[in-house]
């Protein structure tokens, strides 16, 4: 089934796509229609993911007996993310093509923003600045998205003032089911309630400057609606092999690259292991992949312009759209804070 949440008078509700593709069923208009109210776990996509098998077992009869007034025209409904405000979004580094590339990408971003590029990418060369990291290869490498950023497919995203090269990453993404703590690497595949679509914007500039610092990406990653996802949340009975799908990402109607999910060097049951150690998982956790091979312009030296579109699809779940606004008014100059030492203010402490 695929499961979608969709704005009726600037309220979300739940839908689910019907069996000719063309229509979105209207789940609580439908269990109203039938039983005379919506039982509280179909009342949201965050309620039927906790409700599990007993959800879907509703929603099977539910898509049987929808009416024609309880369907939309898909292409005419508004589409939000499936879960409008995850209860956690972290995001891998499942791709070793995509972490390779990336940071000689980024190093020479970096390098360009110095006084002397030549010379500080020769320094980087010399001292393995922004190489992948061993760590890479011993566990999952993962950061924590603000779920306030989460948007749907087909909105426009403003760049952000700071920055002056933006950047999209193409990645596929699950859901998490059932919670669980210490779940081992065998049974987590059953942990998994479905999949669906993330693009992890990005400042490519001001991630080049924060992560030197070793506390992140900052807001290189965090702006408004900088985390498009959607515009499905498909389950994993009808995804089959999570790791047989191809992915394709089209950049203004073009084809930008080709790949599958079988690229995973990290599969999701690993990433779902390693962070449930000693740590509960709870329904409506979202875990990105991480950027495929070649699904971002800092790996291939293309960039990013207004009003540019781009299309990531992955085979089963459908297509996640975003465009990219740069007015005028937004090429403010970047907001740079001298630390207090450098102000000649008294310092108080760290």
């Amino acid at each position: 089934m695929k499961l979608a949440t969709f704005l009726d008078r600037g309220a979300a509700r739940p839908g689910l796509v019907a069996d000719d593709g063309a229509s979105l069923v209207d789940i609580v208009a439908t269990a109203t229609a039938l039983h005379g109210a919506a039982p509280p776990h179909l009342a949201s996509v965050q309620a039927i993911v906790e409700a599990g098998d007993a959800a879907l077992a509703d929603l099977r009869d539910l898509l049987g007996r929808a009416g024609s007034a309880q369907k939309i025209d898909l292409a005419k409904a508004k589409l939000i993310a499936p879960i409008p405000r995850p209860v956690q979004v972290r995001d891998f580094l499942a791709f070793e093509k995509h972490m390779i590339q990336a940071y000689d990408g980024i190093r020479r971003l970096r390098a360009s923003l110095a006084e002397d590029p030549a010379a500080y990418m020769d320094m980087m060369e010399r001292k393995g600045i922004l190489r992948v990291p061993d760590a890479w290869y011993e566990n999952p490498l993962y950061y924590r998205v603000n779920p306030a950023n989460v948007c749907g497919t087909d909105v426009d995203v403003r760049w952000p003032a700071y920055s002056s090269r933006m950047d999209f990453e193409f990645e596929f993404a699950c859901v998490i089911g059932k919670g669980g703590k210490d779940i081992p690497v065998a049974e987590a595949r059953k942990h998994i309630f479905g999949y669906t679509i993330f693009n992890d914007l990005s400042a490519r500039d001001e991630q080049a400057r924060a992560m030197p610092g070793q506390m992140g990406p900052g807001k290189g990653k965090d702006f408004d609606n900088s985390k498009p996802m959607g515009p499905f949340l498909v389950t994993a009975d009808e995804i089959g092999d999570p790791y047989a799908l191809g992915m394709r990402a089209r950049l203004n109607g073009e084809i930008f690259v080709e790949a599958s999910s079988s690229e995973m060097n990290w599969r999701f049951e690993e990433l779902i292991a390693y962070v449930s150690q000693s740590e509960t998982l709870e329904p409506g956790e979202v875990f990105g992949s991480g950027t495929v091979g070649g699904g971002c312009t800092i790996e291939t030296g293309d960039s990013i312009a207004d009003g540019d579109v781009i299309e990531l699809e992955i085979d089963r779940i459908g297509v996640l759209r975003t465009r990219f606004v740069a007015t005028a008014a937004d090429r403010v100059q970047r907001v740079a804070v001298a630390p207090r030492a450098l102000r000649g203010e008294p310092q108080t402490g760290a």
